[in-house]
């Protein structure tokens, strides 16, 4: 989720507590303030944020597979 999203304000606790208790856990948050910021199909698209997200999914699945 991005920092400033509107959207996201009600779930970042959760997200947060989340990572404070289950291990290995992250949260990254992104800069700025758009909600679908991955759907270049959106006026909410972020080219760079975007790239950075698909970045650390694909790290991720790396590590599971």
């Amino acid at each position: 989720m991005m920092e400033e999203d509107p959207w996201s304000a009600e779930d970042l606790p959760a997200a947060r507590e989340l990572v404070a208790t289950i291990e290995g856990a992250e949260l990254f948050l992104y800069p700025g303030n758009r909600h679908l910021f991955a759907d270049n199909s959106l006026p909410d698209y972020d080219e760079s944020a975007a790239a950075l997200l698909m970045e650390r999914v694909l790290n991720f699945l790396d590590t599971i597979t």
